[in-house]
C-alpha cells in the first residue's frame, strides 16, 4: 500500500492544550471501531461499501447481496471498542455519560433499527457482569452515575472489588477512599435480519469516532526521526515528503507565542469486511481533512485529492489486508475548542 499525505485538522482532543503543557508527552488513546460483522454464511456478499470518515462522524453505507437461491436469516453485529480499564490507559469517548458512548445508529432499507445491546464487565477477561449488576452499579465505567454508585458501596464489597481489580483507590492519603471503576466494558449492538434470495439489502450506520493523540510529535526528536519512526512508517505509511514537512513544522514551533504542533489519531477497523462472502465488490473511501493547514498520512492505494479538504480511494474486488490508521499533525493556532464535535 502507498501513503497519501495532505492537510487535515481535527478538533476532538486534549481540552487543556496550552504552551505550559506542550512539552509534555501526554497521550490520549484512540478507540478503534469499524464495520458490521455477522455469523458466517457463504451466500451474502458485500456489493458496495461507501465509507466516509471525519473527526465528527463516521458514516458507512453498505449494499449486501444474497447470491443464493434461498433466504438467509442471521445476526448482524456492530462491536463497539472496549472502554474503561486502567486509569492510565483509558481512552476518550465522545459521550462519557451514555451507554451509547459513540452515538451509534443504524438504518436498513430506509427504516431505522433499534438494535439489541449486549454489555459485559471484564477484568483480565473474567466476566463480572452479574456481580456488578447485583449491587445496582451501572455498567458504563466512565459515567458519573457509575462512580457515584461505586463510592456508595459497602466497605466489605469495596474491599472485595479492590482485590478482584474492579476498582482502584485514587487517593490513598485521604480519610475517605476515592474509588474509581477500572473494569473494561465490552459492548455489542446486534439485530437479526433476513437477506432475501437474489436481492440486495442496504444498511447504513453512523457513529462519532474516538480521536486520540499526544501533545508532542512522538516520531521526531530535535529535528530528527525518533526511535518510534519505524512503527509510524509501518502504521501510517509515512513517506519522505511527510517527514520533511513534519520536521519543518517542528522547527517552526515557538512556545513563547503559543505555536506548537501535536498529533491526532483516528482509526477504523476495515478487516471486518472479510467476514462477508468474497471480496468487497466496490469500495469507496472518503477522508475529510477539515483544515487545509494541517497534514495527514495514512495507508492506501490510488488515493486522490478530490476537493480542498477531501481525499478519496476507490477499489474493485477489495480485500482489506489491514485496518485504517490515520495520523494528523495539528497546529495549536488552527485548533480551537469550536472544532470539537
Amino acid at each position: 500500500m502507498k501513503a497519501k499525505n495532505g492537510g487535515w485538522a481535527l478538533g476532538w482532543m486534549l481540552l487543556a492544550l496550552s504552551p505550559a503543557v506542550a512539552f509534555a508527552n501526554d497521550t490520549m488513546a484512540v478507540l478503534s471501531a469499524g464495520g458490521l460483522s455477522f455469523t458466517h454464511t457463504d451466500q451474502i456478499t458485500m456489493a458496495r461499501e461507501d465509507l466516509s470518515i471525519s473527526p465528527e462522524r463516521v458514516d458507512v453505507k453498505y449494499t449486501y447481496r444474497n447470491t443464493g437461491d434461498t433466504p438467509v436469516t442471521t445476526i448482524v453485529a456492530f462491536p463497539m471498542p472496549k472502554i474503561g480499564g486502567p486509569v492510565e490507559t483509558m481512552a476518550a469517548v465522545p459521550d462519557e455519560q451514555s451507554d451509547n458512548f459513540m452515538g451509534f445508529s443504524v438504518v436498513q432499507d430506509g427504516e431505522t433499527i433499534k438494535p439489541n445491546l449486549q454489555q459485559r464487565v471484564l477484568v483480565q477477561g473474567i466476566d463480572f457482569t452479574e456481580e456488578v449488576k447485583s449491587k445496582g452499579v451501572p455498567l458504563q465505567p466512565l459515567a458519573t452515575k457509575t462512580r457515584e454508585a461505586v463510592a456508595a458501596l459497602d466497605e466489605a464489597v469495596a474491599d472485595d472489588w479492590l482485590v478482584k481489580g474492579l476498582i482502584v483507590n485514587m487517593d490513598f492519603g485521604a480519610e475517605k477512599p476515592e474509588y474509581v471503576p477500572v473494569w473494561e466494558l465490552d459492548t455489542v449492538y446486534w439485530w437479526e435480519t433476513t437477506f432475501p434470495a437474489g436481492k440486495e439489502v442496504e444498511v447504513e450506520h453512523s457513529y462519532r469516532p474516538s480521536v486520540g493523540g499526544t501533545t508532542g510529535l512522538v516520531f521526531l526528536y530535535d529535528g530528527k526521526p525518533s526511535d518510534q519512526i519505524d512503527d509510524y512508517r509501518k502504521r501510517y505509511c509515512l513517506d519522505d515528503d511527510f517527514l520533511k514537512a513534519a520536521i519543518k513544522l517542528e522547527k517552526s514551533q515557538n512556545f513563547d507565542t503559543g505555536l506548537y504542533y501535536f498529533e491526532q489519531w483516528l482509526s477504523y477497523i476495515l478487516t471486518t469486511g472479510n467476514n462477508w462472502f468474497g471480496p468487497i465488490e466496490d469500495f469507496h473511501l472518503t477522508v475529510d481533512k477539515g483544515n487545509p493547514n494541517n497534514i495527514i498520512s495514512f495507508c492506501g492505494e490510488g488515493i486522490k485529492k478530490t476537493g480542498p479538504t477531501t481525499f478519496e480511494m476507490r477499489a474493485k474486488d477489495f480485500v482489506p489486508e489491514r485496518d485504517l490508521d490515520i495520523l494528523m499533525l495539528v497546529s495549536s493556532k488552527d485548533w480551537t475548542m469550536g472544532n470539537q464535535p
